[in-house]
């Protein structure tokens, strides 16, 4: 057999002649007209001949088309076909070159439809983008350890443990999207490494809010029309969340009642309904003044493109070196609630929109007190624009 095998030399490999010479094993040098030569390996399986390119002589020297010759020799020998298995590997080594930004991107485009606005603002993909990806989104998925996470989340581990949570949790979701992709990925590296880094020593803190006395001294601060100062002004009067209110739509609005749809609520479900916001006039006229603003219907455009971002309100606050933030306003007014009327828990919940009693109790109540509400927040835009009143009695079936 020795005998049989290394029949050519690099110098006549050089100065062959158009035809095909055999090597020995199955290894064929195939020579054509215009001097161009390509490696061929035949083989038998299963009682059928075959032949596989091995590359041209132009890439692959004859010492190397002899090591491939021989490798694939020994695939043979043990009953598999060497064309189908360069395939198999060929596509493994596919998924181990799929980059964890280009899988992180893609799950996000399949999540869309379960985010508040299609992802538009962007929260879901935030913390990957800012976290996660400068230092791993070139990694192929297939090479994510428990290690390599840890690397990156460390060091917001601590001082950013709410921000580290989400981008922990996001990344798990777009390793499993690997995996439904058929990609090779470790589905408990996050888990590992959420280990690795050991227990959070950060508490979550609450928004700091602006005491309901000092409310409205800030808010006749607000005196100018632009959209900054309008949208503080709105959400101070209605107490609605800074996603709906950056969001407001000419279509959501129908005489003095503002319906936030189900779909743009925090923590929302498929079958989420839609939230009534009862308009008082200090809130008509805000609106008002925002219509000059409008940009495709939206009251409070951005500059650019979209609408106002959710750290625009946050920003004016920071700048007059407040601790408050626009989100506390929502506990402003409650805490008010609480401290000057005598509202009953369920409409002063329902103030915020926030879910009260179990689903059954839910299923039988069928009023969102928006009446009650709507004198709640008549009150509450006298005292914001310094007209006060005295104390406030509702009761449930007002």
């Amino acid at each position: 057999m020795a005998r049989s095998l290394n029949k050519l030399s690099a110098l006549s490999v050089k100065g062959a002649r158009p035809g095909k010479y055999s090597d020995g094993g199955g290894l064929w040098l195939h020579k054509a007209e215009a001097g161009s030569g390509k490696w061929v390996f035949r083989f038998t399986i299963y009682g059928r001949r075959r032949e596989m390119g091995l590359g041209s002589t132009n890439d692959v020297s004859l010492k190397d088309a002899r090591e491939a010759a021989d490798r694939w020799r020994g695939i043979a020998a043990k009953g598999l076909d060497p064309i189908k298995e360069r395939e198999r590997e060929r596509r493994e080594a596919e998924k181990r070159l799929h980059l964890l930004r280009e899988v992180a991107e893609d799950a996000y485009e399949s999540r869309k439809a379960e985010l508040k606005g299609d992802g538009k603002a962007g929260r879901w993909f935030s913390p990957l983008e800012l976290h996660i990806l400068p230092k791993l989104g070139k990694t192929p998925v297939a090479e994510i350890d428990q290690t390599s996470i840890r690397d990156v989340i460390s060091p917001i581990w601590h001082v950013k443990a709410e921000t580290a949570r989400k981008a922990l949790n996001r990344l798990a979701i777009v390793m499993r999207h690997a995996a439904a992709l058929g990609l090779e990925v470790d589905l408990q590296a996050t888990d590992k490494a959420r280990a690795l880094l050991g227990q959070q020593r950060h508490k979550a803190a609450n928004i700091p809010a602006l005491p309901w006395i000092e409310v409205p001294a800030f808010y006749a601060s607000l005196a100018e029309p632009t959209i900054t100062h309008l949208a503080l002004r709105l959400l101070i009067l209605t107490g609605v969340r800074s996603g709906p209110l950056r969001f407001l739509h000419e279509s959501q609005i129908d005489g003095d009642v503002w319906t936030i749809p189900g779909e743009a609520q925090k923590g929302r479900k498929d079958k989420t309904p839609d939230f009534r916001v009862p308009l008082v006039d200090e809130a008509l006229a805000v609106i008002e003044a925002a219509r000059r603003h409008s940009r495709d219907g939206f009251l409070f455009p951005s500059v650019k493109k979209g609408v106002i971002s959710d750290a625009t309100m946050s920003r004016l606050m920071e700048r007059r070196k407040m601790d408050a933030r626009p989100h506390g306003f929502r506990s402003s007014i409650r805490d008010w609630i609480a401290e000057t009327t005598d509202t009953p828990f369920d409409v002063a919940e329902t103030m915020l929109g926030h879910t009260v009693g179990g689903k059954v109790e839910r299923a039988y109540r069928r009023t969102d007190f928006i009446e009650q509400r709507r004198k709640l927040l008549e009150r509450w835009a006298n005292h914001v624009t310094g007209k006060g009143g005295k104390l406030l009695r509702l009761v449930e079936n007002e």
